[in-house]
C-alpha cells in the first residue's frame, strides 16, 4: 500500500477526464465571471466585522498590518493557484494539483480538507444569512421569526431557504448563476464604497495611537484557546502586541478565503490559460483594497478599546458609537446582499471538488455524472445543498469558524510547494501564467501559510486532526481500492504478466501442456 498511496495522476490523465461525456462540464465562464466570483466570495459579512473583531480582540489599529500580511500571503498562494490552473485547467483546485505532484494520499487529504473548508463555510455563512435577514427586517420595524418547530427540534428556515435557492440555480447552470452573482456583487461593492466614504468623515487621527498596543496578559483564555505557536513554546496567553498582530493576520485571513474556490471552476472557464490568472489576480486586488479601506475607517472612527468593550465589534458598532445609527440599516442590507453571493460561490466550489474526487473514484463514481441538459453535476449539487442546509439549519456550526481558515491554509501550503515540483517534473507543459522567482516565492508562500496556521488556536488544530483522521479512515476503507488510478495500475500489471507469459499454449503460458514425466 505504501507505494500505492504515492501514485501520481499524470497531467495527460487529468486532462483526459474532461473528455468523458458522462462527467464533463461546459466551458462558458470568462475572466470577468471569475474575477466577480472571487470578489463575491471574499466580500461578505466579514468586510463589515472581521477587521473590527481582530482590532478589538487581537491587534488594535495594527490590524491594518495584519490585513497587509494576510493579503501578501494570499497573493503569493493565489499566484501559485493561477499557474497550476493555467497548466491543468480541470475541476478540483488544490486536490487536482496535488494529485499531479505529490500523489494520491496527499491529494485525498487536501481534497478532504477542501470539503471541510467549503462545507463549513457555506453552512456558517448560510446561518449568518438567516440572522442578518431577521436583523434587516427588525431595523424597519418588522419582527421576523427565525425558527420553525419541527417535532422535537427548531429549524432555522432562513439558511435552508437561501441554500435551496442557490442549489437550484447552480443545478440549472453555472453561467446563469454567474450572471445573478455579478448583479449582487456590483450592488454590495457599491454599498461598501458608500460606507467607506461616509466613514472617513468620522475618522480621528488619535484613534490610531498606539498603533501596536502593548501586549497584555489574557488570563481568561485557556491554553487550548491560544495560538498553537504560543502553546508549543510555553508562552502565557496574551492579547495585542506583536503576537496579537500575527494572530490577527491568521484571523483576518478568513477574509481572503474563496480564491481557491475560483480555481475549482477551471474546467468551466473559456481559454483557461488566460482567463484564470486574470480573474483570480484582479479579484484579489479589488478585495485587498476594499478590506484595507474598511479597516482604516473602523479603527480611525473609534478607539480599539471602545470596540473591545462592545459585545459584537463591527463596522456597525463604530457608526453607532459616533452617533450615525442610520448607517446600521445600510450596512445590514450590504451584509445581507454580501452573504447571498458568498453562499452561491461556496456551494459551487464544494461540489466541484467532490465532483473531481468522485470522477477519480475516490468518492462514489455515480454522483459525478453530469446532466446532458444542464452540463452540471445535478445529483451532487442537490446532495451537497441538502447537507449544507441541514447543518446550517440545525447545528451551532458558527462555533467552528476557525476550521475554515485551517482548511484553506493547508490547501495553500500544498499548492505553493507543488509549483517547484511540477516545474521540475513537467517543464514542457504550456502555462498561461508563471510565478516569478520560482522556487523562492512558492516556497516562501508555503512557509508563510504554515506560519499563519501556527497562529490558529490549539483547539482548532485538534479538531482539524480529528477531521484528517476520519478522512484517512474513509480513504483506507473505500478510496484506495476504488481509485481509477489503482484499477488502471492493476489492469496494466495483469496485462504485463499476461504478455510475459506469452500467447495461450506457448511455453510459460498458464494453459501450456505439462512436460512429459
Amino acid at each position: 500500500m505504501a507505494t500505492g498511496v504515492l501514485r501520481l495522476k499524470s497531467v495527460e490523465e487529468s486532462l483526459a477526464a474532461f473528455e468523458d461525456p458522462e462527467r464533463s462540464l461546459k466551458r462558458d465562464l470568462n475572466a470577468w465571471d471569475l474575477a466577480v466570483m472571487g470578489v463575491a466570495v471574499a466580500v461578505g459579512a466579514g468586510i463589515f466585522s472581521v477587521g473590527a473583531t481582530a482590532a478589538a480582540n487581537f491587534a488594535g489599529p495594527s490590524v491594518i498590518i495584519s490585513f497587509v500580511i494576510a493579503s501578501i500571503v494570499c497573493a503569493l498562494a493565489v499566484m501559485c493557484y493561477a499557474e497550476f490552473a493555467s497548466a491543468l485547467p480541470i475541476a478540483g483546485s488544490a486536490y487536482t494539483f496535488s494529485y499531479a505532484t505529490m500523489g494520491e494520499l496527499v491529494a485525498w487529504i487536501i481534497g478532504w480538507d477542501l470539503i471541510l473548508e467549503m462545507l463549513l463555510a457555506a453552512s456558517v455563512i448560510a446561518k449568518f444569512w438567516g440572522i442578518y435577514l431577521a436583523d434587516a427586517f427588525s431595523l424597519f420595524g418588522v419582527d421576523l421569526p427565525l425558527t420553525i418547530p419541527i417535532g422535537p427540534v427548531d429549524l432555522e428556515w432562513g439558511p435552508v431557504f437561501i441554500v435551496a435557492v442557490f442549489t437550484t440555480l447552480l443545478a440549472i447552470g453555472t453561467k446563469l448563476s454567474s450572471r445573478i452573482n455579478s448583479v449582487f456583487t456590483i450592488i454590495k461593492v457599491a454599498i461598501t464604497l458608500f460606507v467607506i466614504v461616509v466613514g472617513f468623515f468620522y475618522v480621528k487621527a488619535e484613534n490610531y495611537t498606539p498603533f501596536i498596543p502593548p501586549s497584555q496578559p489574557a488570563p481568561e483564555k485557556s491554553a487550548l484557546e491560544q495560538p498553537l505557536f504560543g502553546f508549543l513554546t510555553g508562552l502565557e496567553p496574551t492579547t495585542y502586541g506583536v503576537m496579537g498582530l500575527l494572530a490577527g493576520a491568521a484571523l483576518v485571513f478568513f477574509a481572503f478565503i474563496g480564491f481557491d474556490v475560483v480555481a475549482t471552476t477551471a474546467e468551466e472557464a473559456k481559454d483557461p490559460q488566460k482567463t484564470i490568472p486574470k480573474g483570480i489576480l484582479s479579484g484579489l486586488a479589488v478585495v485587498t483594497v476594499l478590506y484595507i479601506l474598511v479597516t482604516l475607517v473602523v479603527t480611525g472612527m473609534v478607539s480599539y478599546t471602545d470596540l473591545a468593550a462592545s459585545d459584537d465589534p463591527s463596522l456597525t458598532t463604530a457608526f453607532i458609537l459616533v452617533g450615525a445609527d442610520w448607517a446600521g440599516r445600510v450596512i445590514s442590507v450590504g451584509i445581507l446582499i454580501g452573504l447571498t453571493t458568498v453562499i452561491m460561490v461556496l456551494l459551487l466550489g464544494l461540489t466541484r471538488v467532490m465532483f473531481s474526487m468522485s470522477r477519480d473514484g475516490l468518492l462514489p463514481r455515480g454522483v459525478s455524472k453530469t446532466s446532458h441538459r444542464f452540463h452540471t453535476p445535478v445529483r451532487l449539487q442537490v446532495g451537497a445543498g441538502i447537507v449544507v442546509a441541514l447543518i446550517a439549519g440545525l447545528a451551532q456550526v458558527e462555533l467552528l469558524e476557525e476550521m475554515i481558515n485551517i482548511g484553506t491554509l493547508s490547501a495553500f501550503v500544498l499548492v505553493s510547494f507543488g509549483i517547484p515540483i511540477l516545474r521540475r517534473s513537467r517543464p514542457d507543459i504550456e502555462r498561461g501564467f508563471r510565478v516569478p522567482w520560482s522556487p523562492v516565492l512558492p516556497i516562501f508562500s508555503g512557509v508563510a501559510c504554515l506560519w499563519l496556521m501556527t497562529n490558529l488556536t490549539t483547539l482548532t488544530w485538534l479538531r482539524f486532526l480529528v477531521w484528517v483522521v476520519i478522512g484517512l479512515v474513509i480513504y483506507a476503507s473505500f478510496g484506495y481500492r476504488h481509485s481509477l488510478l489503482s484499477k488502471r495500475n492493476v489492469a496494466a500489471r495483469e496485462a504485463e504478466a499476461a504478455a510475459a507469459a506469452g500467447p495461450p499454449g506457448s511455453p510459460g503460458s498458464p494453459d501450456a501442456p505439462a512436460p512429459p514425466a
